[in-house]
This record gives C-alpha cells, sequence and structure tokens, in this order.
C-alpha cells in the first residue's frame, strides 16, 4: 500500500583501526574494540587494523582525532563515510571541519614560519585527498559559505609548498559547484512536477465531468508495451535516486536522544530531506495511478486486459532488477477499488501475478524479495552489461530497517561513548544504496510516457478529490462491485 516517511546486513563498510598518533593517549576515552574474547580498550597502533575487531564505541573527540590524516596515516574511505554520514547527529558539519582544521593547523604547525616543507609535502596530499571525499559524497555540506572558507584556508597554508595544491583545489571546488547546481536543478524539477501534476489533475477532472471516460487518455494509448514501459517507471526510478544524499537518511531520522546531553544539530528548517519525501511521494503517486488505470475502463473485458498489462510491467521489472516500481503496481492492484471487481479479475489470466506477490511477499520480513535483491546485487557486481547492473530496492523497507536500527540502538553509550557500531551498520545500509543509486539508465526516454507518468489524474484519498472522482468515474458504480 502507499508509504510514507517513518516518524522521527556482506560488509561494504566496515571501519578500520585507529591513528597510529592515538596510541600514546589511551585514556577512559579511547575506543571500545570488541573480538572472540569479548570488550577490551585499545593497546596501541596495532590494536583495531581493517583484518582485527572493528570500533563498537569511542568518545566523539576520539572519532574525530581518528579522522585527522597526519604525514604517515591516512583514515580508511569506509572510516570517513561513516563517520561523517553519523558525526552529524552529534556535532554540525562547520564546526566539524573547524575542529578537523584547528587540529591539523597544530599538529602540523601549519601556522608557523618557515613551514617545514619535506613534512608538509607529505601532509598536503592527505589533507586535500580527505577534503576531496568529503565534498564528492557529502557536497551538501558545502552549501555553507563557512565550509568553502575552511577548505580554502587550510589549504591557503600548505599552498607555498606547492603550487600545484591550487590547481587540485580550483578543480574540486568547480566539480563542486557542478554538482551543488545540478542538487538544485534536481529539488526545481521536484518543485515543478508536483506543481504540474496538481495542475493536471485539476484541470482533467474538470474535462472528466463533461467528457465521457472513453475519450480520455489512458496508459494502454500512450504506451502498450510492458517492457518500454518498465524501462520509463526505471528512468524515474533512477532519476529520483540519483538526488538523494546519503546524510537524508540520518536527517529523517535525528531526534533528541536521551543519553546525550548535548544540543540537536539540526533545527526542523535545516532537517532536508526534500528528495528523500519525494521519491515516497513518487512510489504513492504510481500505486494510485495502476489503480486509476485499471478502474478506468466501463467494460469488464478491458479493465482484465489493463490488469494482464500491468502484470507483464510488473514481471519486467522484477526481471530488470526495479523493485521499487514492482511493489508500487502490486500495491496499487491490492487496493481495495482494485481487488474487489471480482468478475473483472475472473476474466485476467493472473498466474504470474500470484508468482509475483509471493516475491515481494512480507512473511518473514519479506524473505523472498531480500533474497531477490541479494541475487540482484550479486548480478550487477558481476554483470558485463549495464542493463544488468541496476538494482533499485523497494525504497520504504530500506527506511524501515533504517528507521528500526535507529528506534532500536542509542546513539550513545551510558558512558557518553557514541555507539559507533550502531553507525557501522548504518553506513553498510546506506553505502550499499549508494553504490546502486550511482547507475546511470541506460534505456532511451520516451518523453510522452514520463510525462504521462508524472501528470495523469488519479484517485486519491483527499477527500475533495476523491469526491470528484467517485461522482466521475463511479457514475455508474454497478461495475465496480
Amino acid at each position: 500500500m502507499p508509504q510514507t516517511v517513518c516518524p522521527a546486513a556482506g560488509t561494504m563498510f566496515t571501519p578500520s583501526g585507529f591513528s597510529p598518533h592515538l596510541a600514546s593517549t589511551c585514556s577512559e576515552a579511547d575506543p571500545v574494540i570488541e573480538d572472540e574474547g569479548g570488550p577490551q580498550e585499545a593497546q596501541g597502533p596495532g590494536a583495531c587494523l581493517a583484518e582485527g575487531p572493528s570500533i563498537t564505541s569511542a568518545s566523539l573527540d576520539t572519532l574525530i582525532q581518528h579522522l585527522v590524516p597526519t604525514t604517515d596515516y591516512y583514515p580508511e574511505k569506509a572510516y570517513v563515510f561513516t563517520f561523517l554520514l553519523s558525526a552529524r547527529l552529534f556535532i554540525s558539519p562547520p564546526e566539524l571541519l573547524a575542529r578537523l582544521c584547528e587540529t591539523c593547523i597544530k599538529q602540523q604547525q601549519l601556522d608557523q614560519s618557515p613551514l617545514d616543507m619535506a613534512k608538509v609535502r607529505k601532509f598536503g596530499p592527505k589533507i586535500l585527498q580527505l577534503l576531496t571525499e568529503w565534498t564528492e559524497t557529502f557536497p551538501t555540506d558545502f552549501r555553507e559559505e563557512k565550509m568553502v572558507g575552511l577548505f580554502k584556508d587550510i589549504i591557503h597554508r600548505i599552498a607555498p609548498c606547492d603550487e600545484a595544491y591550487w590547481k587540485t583545489l580550483n578543480q574540486v571546488l568547480q566539480t563542486l559547484s557542478q554538482k551543488l547546481a545540478a542538487i538544485a536543478q534536481g529539488e526545481e524539477c521536484i518543485v515543478k512536477v508536483n506543481a504540474s501534476s496538481v495542475s493536471s489533475i485539476s484541470d482533467k477532472l474538470v474535462a472528466f465531468k463533461t467528457k465521457s471516460p472513453p475519450i480520455q487518455k489512458e496508459m494502454l494509448s500512450i504506451c502498450n508495451d510492458p517492457y518500454t514501459l518498465a524501462q520509463q517507471l526505471t528512468h524515474i526510478e533512477l532519476e529520483h535516486l540519483s538526488h538523494i544524499g546519503p546524510e537524508e537518511f540520518v536527517q529523517a531520522f535525528v531526534q533528541k536522544d536521551k543519553l546525550d546531553s548535548t544540543q540537536p544539530c539540526f533545527s526542523e528548517q535545516k532537517k532536508k530531506t526534500t528528495n528523500l519525501e519525494a521519491y515516497v511521494r513518487w512510489f504513492n503517486r504510481l500505486c494510485y495511478l495502476v489503480a486509476t488505470e485499471i478502474c478506468m475502463p466501463a467494460k469488464k473485458k478491458q479493465r482484465a486486459q489493463v490488469i494482464e498489462f500491468f502484470i507483464d510491467v510488473a514481471r519486467e521489472c522484477f526481471n530488470i532488477g526495479n523493485f521499487n516500481s514492482l511493489m508500487a503496481i502490486i500495491s496499487g492492484m491490492n487496493m481495495s477499488p482494485v481487488s474487489r471487481l471480482k468478475k473483472t479479475w475472473g476474466k485476467a489470466k493472473t498466474a504470474k501475478f500470484f508468482i509475483l506477490e509471493h516475491q515481494m511477499d512480507p512473511t518473514g520480513n519479506f524473505y523472498n524479495y531480500r533474497t531477490a535483491l541479494r541475487g540482484a546485487a550479486h548480478r550487477s557486481q558481476t554483470a558485463n552489461s549495464n542493463r544488468e547492473k541496476i538494482v533499485i530496492p523497494f525504497f520504504s523497507l530500506l527506511i524501515k530497517d533504517i528507521y528500526f536500527l535507529n528506534e532500536g540502538c542509542a546513539n550513545r553509550l551510558p558512558n557518553g561513548h557514541v555507539h559507533f557500531a550502531k553507525f557501522v551498520e548504518l553506513a553498510r545500509q546506506v553505502g550499499e544504496f549508494m553504490t546502486w543509486k550511482q547507475m546511470e539508465c541506460p534505456f532511451e526516454t520516451d518523453r510522452s510516457i514520463l510525462h504521462y507518468l508524472h501528470t495523469a489524474p488519479i484517485f486519491s484519498e483527499d477527500g475533495k478529490t476523491h469526491s470528484l472522482c467517485r461522482s466521475t468515474f463511479f457514475g455508474k458504480t454497478w461495475w465496480l462491485f
């Protein structure tokens, strides 16, 4: 059924060991690590390596220190992603970057003159790499001018050692500017699509009151090929996914932790989840669109044809790896206005539909779907063709998994340490999604189909619109029962 964002497990991201420069400062605030022998405290530089036990908890200061590169140390990319994703729950990105830069300046003596050129030449590429990773993975953090200013300041301090740093900085900022422009454009498109959809529905509902339903456009008059429609649905899915940043998963569920004495880092205005919410709205729209298309024809035979058509579309979505559209279609066909059309279903060939329903059966926490998703993910990793690399998960279930992970585990432990093991799992789930969303759609676009999918009028649970739909579409209610 239609979904809402909930109110406030192969490992892709597994954090590595702690920075060597923490070894001499072991204390109560140092990380707790876990192995087969149970919890213990870190014991020096090699205590927690990639092949050894992973971090389970540490103080925020210790985790920040572990992020800081030195002349002979750089944090693993997995740790960088995990910490930058989760740290925003405890400290704002500008404050985190300010502390990072302050620590680097102090450790590398970048505020002294003359600089130790040999030392800075070893350190420079590492800090530049870290900040580049940050801009690539979390570009929206750099919408704030303070973030860009801190970035420029630290590079300004190391630039005397190598002028190439300025060139690299300009390249990074240019790429960042392009990404931010694309994100802004995507957000504008969301607003336009919503506006055009509402306008189109309003206009067409008036038309439906004055014209008989057969005159109206229906999906089969726009596209009668299930594979083509499945491809266009995949276009829309991947377009939505491309705009969702990893930070939105954290910001969607941010709330005051009872064990956290610090102030929340997000005001309601800064909890930007625009793209995530737009994607959930798209799922709901597709559910209602499927139900609408099935209920529109006046004759049982025509309705049965539409049902069979969407069954074939759902099967093609499954074959492509587009599980979100697949579930939306199944949900639409299970809505009560559709499911109660007993005589219509009696005329339709439904064997394939029951197979697809079995694949998305919620029994065993969606065991069948999760098995199919793992198969699609494996196919994606080994495929030579871009068409076989597509993996679009059932998004509302992903949100549900992250929601219950967030609800089931505290952000901080009673001793004040950050519960880092929780964020390792969060990063695993989000990181896997980030890999899938980077896929470019290999199918050609069909503007007329895409326009119809975005703007076609649909039945709604909204009181006024729903009533208008009933008086128009359900004028002859006898055939609905």
